[in-house]
């Protein structure tokens, strides 16, 4: 059986990238497709790992670091909200999937 890929850093690359591109780029939805593409993916190999319901409630976890990211950055700044949900994103998945699948 091969091994599934690592959501970790696919999770966290999709936060941490769609913000970068849609700062540095300057077209949100640019980002927002960054954001989506990775989620999409994260999503996947959830799901193949441990099933919807993990799936479910990580990605949920994406979608509300994602969203909670934005007041935060009014707290703390931009980057540092970003590296914020993004690591408390990776460190749940690598937790609830890619500890458990040998990723």
């Amino acid at each position: 059986m091969a091994r599934s890929l690592p959501t970790a850093p696919i999770a966290a690359a999709g936060l941490i990238g769609g913000y970068a591109t849609a700062r540095f780029t300057k077209k949100r939805p640019l980002g927002g497709a960054v954001l989506a593409v990775a989620g999409a993916a994260a999503a996947t190999q959830w799901t193949k790992a441990r099933g919807g319901k993990v799936a479910g409630a990580l990605t949920g976890a994406y979608v509300a670091a994602f969203a909670g990211s934005h007041p935060l950055a009014k707290k703390v700044g931009a980057w540092p909200a970003v590296f914020g949900v993004a690591g408390a994103v990776a460190a749940a998945s690598y937790v609830l999937v890619d500890r458990r699948a040998g990723a």
